[in-house]
């Protein structure tokens, strides 16, 4: 059984803790403000790509603040916790997206420079010329980010109100927070956010190396808690490999998230925006190494604290059974009442664990801007447009979006794995455009539109039929398979009519 003092599941945050994360968060708009000052030009490739200025430091550290938020953090440890060692597969799938990246990113950089590429959009239409599957695919991302904005938002709120301990109502805390990143990310767009990211990306890889050694200190090894799982009955499924069916979801799930996260549009928008060639490449370097500092280290807590506490889920606060996405903050909770270092560092943890939500959906709802501005409005409705005139239109646009997401999640109150699990098997219905077409020029338009339409068919067909995993294989796979498919043929009979 848990001690007394761990049948909360909130933490003892005092005055001071919540005057330091208020200080923080209002400090971001300071970084706006600055940012708004360094501006060159008022054009959407300033306000968008920052100048496409951004060099190594910044680049990579918004790299990694946008594709590990707080919420992925406390999945993984939760994930871990309920499932055992077989969710090392997240080890694997982030270093999937990193593998990924270099699949197409020097490639579309290039391009980039070239053409000055603003979103994924502008790509599509220079290498296949066809508006249609420009809108088809702008939509499609457009629905994923919006749907990863809302499980931020949601996730932001719920964090809020856990660090105030219910003194703020997460109303209150979701439309402050989106009161700061809208005023921040207006004046400074892209620098705005990859500053902040910078910041944020900094705490978290400082904090959670801190962390995993006091961890180690006061929980003891991993070794030690393989151990005690294989002693107990019920926590011994946790440290069993996979079986077939296992393994295929491994790598199917590798293949989801890796080839998926990859073609994020704010991702893309990121590679757009470094200096110079060699700056990607050192970044997306050094982004192989971060899951093993950040999920390989929720990997691990989630094994602590299942042979520390394996009973966590059986346990009841006052609001009810305490969930397994807890874990960490059980953790933090132990670790914060040890010392007085031990509480200030997981204050600072927990502060930049809400700014890292913060990051994430910053730059998901300044690439929806981007993009419904760009390549919807300006290309269909004003493509007479001047730049300033487009670049007040994105700031507006990111104002009125903001305002059905807070409402969304605030109403909100099913479980949104499945929707974000939707949003990855549609997002990579898209990746035959991209991956194949920065490098064959024997994939027409055509063929893509045929391509897409059936893998999104396919794929919605499985989940509404209740079939999101066949043998272990996402529904998103098998439609991409069938999507490739069409794809690759079309490149074939292209080939073999050039060369006959």
């Amino acid at each position: 059984m848990m001690k007394e003092g761990m049948m909360t599941e909130s933490l003892p945050f005092g005055p001071g803790a919540l005057i330091f994360i208020a200080i923080y968060v209002l400090s971001l708009l300071g970084i706006g403000f600055y940012a708004y000052k360094q501006r060159q030009k008022d054009n959407m490739q300033d306000f968008f790509l920052a100048g496409r200025n951004l060099g190594f430091t910044i680049l990579f550290l918004t790299l990694y603040a946008t594709q590990y938020s707080g919420n992925t953090l406390l999945g993984f440890s939760g994930a871990t916790y309920r499932n055992g060692l077989s969710f090392l597969v997240c080890v694997h799938f982030m270093t999937a997206i990193v593998v990924c990246y270099l699949l197409f990113a020097p490639q579309l950089y290039r391009l980039s420079r070239e053409n000055q590429f603003l979103t994924p959009g502008d790509f599509i239409y220079h290498r296949y010329q066809s508006q249609a599957l420009r809108i088809l695919v702008t939509l499609i991302m457009v629905y994923a980010l919006a749907n990863f904005t809302l499980a931020q938002m949601r996730t932001l709120g719920t964090a809020f109100a856990g660090i105030s301990q219910g003194r703020i109502p997460m109303w209150a805390g979701v439309i402050g927070l989106a009161l700061v990143m809208l005023v921040y990310e207006s004046l400074g767009g892209m620098r705005s956010v990859a500053w902040t990211d910078a910041i944020q990306g900094g705490m978290l890889l400082v904090g959670f190396i801190i962390l995993m050694g006091l961890a180690f200190f006061q929980f003891g090894s991993i070794p030690d808690a393989i151990e005690k799982l294989a002693s107990n009955p019920e926590t011994l499924h946790k440290i069993k490999p996979p079986d077939g069916d296992g393994v295929r979801n491994w790598i199917s799930f590798v293949l989801l998230v890796g080839l998926g996260a990859a073609i994020y549009p704010q991702a893309i928008q990121r590679v757009y925006a470094a200096r110079n060639a060699g700056i990607l490449k050192r970044s997306l370097a050094a982004m192989a190494f971060m899951p093993l500092i950040t999920a390989l280290v929720s990997v691990m807590v989630g094994l602590l604290m299942a042979a520390h506490l394996p009973d966590l889920e059986g346990e009841f606060s006052g609001s009810g059974p305490i969930p397994s996405e807890t874990v960490l903050t059980q953790m933090c909770l132990q670790i914060m009442q040890q010392s007085a270092f031990g509480y200030w560092l997981v204050v600072i943890i927990f502060a930049s664990l809400l700014a890292a939500v913060m990051s994430t959906a910053d730059s998901a709802l300044l690439s929806i801007s981007s993009m419904i501005t760009h390549d919807l409005y300006g290309q269909t409705f004003r493509p007479d447009a001047d730049q300033a005139h487009l670049t007040r239109i994105g700031k507006c646009i990111t104002w009125v979006l903001m305002i059905p997401l807070v409402w969304a999640a605030l109403a909100y109150e099913g479980n949104l794995i499945q929707l974000l699990k939707i949003k990855f098997e549609l997002l990579i219905q898209c990746v035959p455009a991209i991956y194949l077409g920065v490098h064959s020029k024997s994939l027409n338009a055509r063929a893509v539109i045929v391509g897409l339409v059936a893998g999104l068919a396919v794929t919605l067909i499985l989940i509404a039929l209740d079939w999101s995993r066949v043998s272990g294989i996402h529904s998103g796979i098998i439609g991409l398979a069938v999507n490739l498919a069409i794809c690759v043929a079309a490149i074939v009979k292209n080939r073999s009519c050039h060369t006959g």
